[in-house]
């Protein structure tokens, strides 16, 4: 409770003035006292009997003493007393406030220029440091997988090898279940402190809120007694409500720069489209191992043993990747997924992840697409040395995520892929080989050449064969 002075209150003028046109008016004389006894006005009458409390709140802070009709004058003193009280608690509220919003302004500012997680709850908890009185502290995050906290940076003494604390257990456990701060002030005589080689006798700790849902806590503690008081844990409350605010941030850039990292890589293997589906979890797409009709596209150099002979290897590395980069480069534009280099060779598939209802045509157009921009790759020694043969069959296969939990491709598996290795295997230089169905469901849209049926190698019996004229 602010302090109230009775007797600056009846050295104001206009309260002077009130007081001496009343006592006019009832006709009395009176004597004011303080709370001690010390009066403040003194009236050399002996009619003075009685005693009337001047009161704030239930608090006597003051005595007027005279016959009964001094006691309205004590009613009117308790009632200006009370108005000046709340003018002082008005007052302090506002200068209180304002270095409230001043003080969340100063750390929102600080805070929020970084997006690093680490870095933005180290400037929380020095933050905390700074204001308000503590030995050590430490802010906590709750890893939602394993349902316990975290600490991501902290100050004082050493955070320990004491159990991790869970959901529910402890002060801190049970603040984030609440989502209340708590001061506690004797810490030892509290059940659901969680004792470690730390001493600790009074704390603050408050929850960390990103919308109404708590997801760790940051607390401050004290090694001796300390009496921490209500204004330090709204002054922490809003320390906490900043720092949520900006983890928030920090974590959704993390997510951002994680989700990147993986949309990079897959891009490497399919197309941007696809990666987005993937990412977001969208439509059929599964990499389960599962049936599917896809079609499949298998593209081999000819002869590349020999020509790998004429060159370093460092130079037929160089070669090789700029090959690719045309090769992969066609084969997203059709929507396709690469889904191996062996060598020299690629290995693309058409409907998987995503299913396509026109993966035959798209596939020949990729194989014609990719004979043509072979020629147009700006190394001449590539253009008349990468002679590719390439091969193409669909029907349905089991294709998915296939290996040991250490490592996994993502394949195809089936007799179709192993046709369409055959196929690739004995199509000359510049040839496009496709099987039956491939022909049957994109004859009018080609036009096709007839091989005829071919005993390949792994097949019992001779697969139709027609070569893409192009």
């Amino acid at each position: 409770m602010a302090k109230i002075s009775l007797k600056r209150l009846l050295a104001k003028k206009e309260v002077s003035s009130i007081l001496s046109d009343l006592l006019k008016a009832i006709d009395t004389s009176i004597n004011i006292q303080d709370a001690e006894g010390k009066l403040l006005i003194d009236n050399d009458k002996t009619q003075l009997l009685e005693k009337y409390p001047v009161e704030l709140a239930g608090e006597v802070i003051g005595w007027v003493i005279g016959d009964d009709k001094a006691s309205p004058v004590a009613s009117l003193l308790s009632h200006l007393i009370k108005n000046e009280f709340e003018k002082k608690t008005l007052a302090r509220e506002t200068l209180d406030k304002y270095k409230e919003l001043n003080l969340i302004y100063n750390i929102s500012e600080k805070i929020t220029a970084s997006l690093e997680l680490k870095e933005v709850a180290k400037l929380v908890i020095d933050e905390a440091r700074r204001l308000i009185s503590a030995d050590s502290g430490s802010l906590m995050l709750l890893n939602k997988e394993t349902g316990k906290f975290e600490v991501i940076a902290a100050f004082g003494q050493k955070h320990e090898t004491k159990a991790p604390i869970e959901m529910g257990q402890g002060i801190a456990g049970n603040v984030v279940l609440t989502r209340r701060g708590e001061i506690i002030n004797e810490v030892s005589s509290d059940s659901r402190f969680v004792k470690g080689h730390n001493r600790v006798n009074s704390l603050i700790c408050v929850p960390l809120q990103i919308h109404e849902q708590a997801i760790g806590v940051i607390n401050i503690s004290s090694e001796e007694p300390f009496n921490y008081t209500a204004a330090d844990l709204k002054l922490f409350m809003a320390l906490a409500s900043q720092a949520a605010s900006a983890i928030e941030n920090a974590i959704l850039h993390e997510n951002k720069l994680k989700q990147e990292r993986i949309k990079s890589n897959l891009e490497r293997y399919v197309n941007s489209q696809l990666v987005e589906a993937i990412l977001n979890e969208q439509g059929d797409i599964s990499l389960a191992p599962a049936k599917m009709d896809i079609t499949i596209l298998f593209s081999d150099i000819r002869n590349f043993t020999s020509k790998c002979e004429e060159l370093e290897p460092e130079k037929i590395v160089e070669y090789l990747n700029e090959y690719f980069t045309h090769m992969v480069e066609v084969i997203f534009s059709h929507g396709g997924t690469v889904n191996k280099f062996v060598g020299d060779m690629i290995v693309a598939m058409f409907g998987a992840p995503s299913r396509l209802v026109d993966s035959e045509r798209r596939a020949i157009e990729t194989a014609i697409e990719m004979q043509n921009r072979i020629k147009q790759i700006p190394v001449p020694w590539i253009r008349q040395n990468f002679i590719t043969g390439i091969g193409i069959s669909s029907g349905e296969v089991v294709v998915g995520n296939v290996g040991s939990p250490q490592h996994m491709d993502y394949t195809a598996i089936g007799d179709k892929v192993n046709v369409a290795s055959r196929l690739q295997s004995i199509a000359k230089g510049e040839q496009i080989l496709v099987s039956r169905r491939i022909y049957d469901v994109t004859k009018h849209l080609f036009e096709f050449k007839e091989i005829g049926s071919i005993k390949v190698k792994g097949k019992k019996e001779a697969i139709e064969v027609f070569e893409v004229v192009y």
